[in-house]
Order: C-alpha cells, then structure tokens, then sequence
C-alpha cells in the first residue's frame, strides 16, 4: 500500500556522472488554457516539466520522479486517519500528481539560473503566482517555496509547487477541480512543504 506521506522519503536512482552540462534551454512562451475551455479537460499536463529541470537533472546526485493517478490517490487518501479528514476530502478530488524531487551534494543546488529559469516559465505560460515564502522549519530547512496556479473562476485546476533548499529541488504539479483553500491541506504531503502563509493573494 502506498502511504502518501512516505512517497517522497522513497531513495531516488543515483545520476550518471561525467559528461557536459548543458546550458539552460531557453525558455519558450506558451498561451494559456483559454477561458472558455471545455470543463472535463485537464489542461495540467502532469507529464510535463519546464527543460531546465532536465538540466538541473543532469548535475543530480540523485533524482527521483513519481507519477500518481486517481485510483493510487484515492487508495492512499483511505489511508488517512480521521484527524486528516480535510485533506481525505482534498485528494479525493484530485487527477493526478506528479513529483520530480532531485537532491544535490555538500555544494547545493549547482546552478541557481535554471531554478530560476523554472520559476520563469510558469510565468510565460500564464499560470498565476500566488506564493513565494521562506521556511526555517518542517520538511523544508532554509528553503523557498513557490505556487503558482492555473485558476478556472473560482476553481484551480491545478498547481505547480517549487520547493528549493540549500541541497534539493522538488517539482510537484496537481491537476483536479480544487479550491484555494484545498491547496494548503496537501502542504505536507507529496514533497509539499509546510509553508506558513495561509492566505491566497495573486502576486502578479
């Protein structure tokens, strides 16, 4: 069984070593879902990552990728004591998630212009900023955490969190038919960390 507060502890496969690193990839502008969209459409593509994460990728001492569908979701939601129960409800209304978590050596996080070329491209693409906070506590140490949303009215559709620490980059994208305030009962789950800020305001 698969508990979704363990999935992200599961030890990543160590990267090849040698070899060029590649530059960042520039970053290409894409439109975003158009308002009037058809419902049922998922317009998160779970399967998709900005190109620079490939390049932080490559410089990884180990790396770790996952894919969760509904039914996983589901299962691993039953497995949530009564005291989780909003968050029981949350991932019961969630498509899918992905997580790529990539962890770095005593130097950190090699090169902080493809961290930030991430961040760049959920810009060009239309996606909402709504978080940028620092923690000093709980399963990020000294990091930064980023949200960004693709929202449908009054609805999200899905959201993209950037977790960054002195030693590790972790990618989580959620798709489903949300609410803000869903957002912040998966903070501790899936890589998610457990950011402070209990508000949601659009920082662009």
């Amino acid at each position: 069984m698969i508990m979704c507060c363990g999935l992200v502890a599961a030890t990543g496969a160590v990267a090849q070593k040698g070899g060029a690193v590649q530059p960042v990839p520039q970053v290409v502008p894409q439109p975003a879902p158009p308002a009037n969209a058809d419902p049922d459409a998922n317009p998160v593509p779970l399967e998709w990552t900005p190109p620079a994460l490939d390049t932080l990728a490559a410089q990884a001492a180990m790396k770790d990728s996952f894919t969760l569908d509904r039914n996983l979701l589901r299962a691993a939601a039953g497995l949530l004591p009564d005291s989780e129960a909003e968050t029981r409800q949350t991932m019961y209304k969630l498509e899918g998630v992905s997580v790529h978590l990539l962890r770095f050596g005593q130097a950190g996080v090699p090169d902080e212009a493809a961290v930030n070329a991430i961040r760049q491209t959920y810009h060009l693409r239309g996606w909402k900023h709504y978080i940028t906070t620092s923690s000093s506590g709980g399963p990020v140490h000294n990091g930064t955490t980023d949200v960004w949303m693709v929202v449908d009215g009054v609805n999200v559709r899905g959201a993209v969190i950037l977790a960054e620490t002195q030693r590790s980059v972790t990618l989580i994208t959620v798709a489903g038919n949300l609410s803000p305030v869903d957002i912040f009962h998966l903070r501790g789950h899936f890589g998610i960390p457990r950011f402070e800020e209990d508000s949601l305001q659009s920082k662009q």
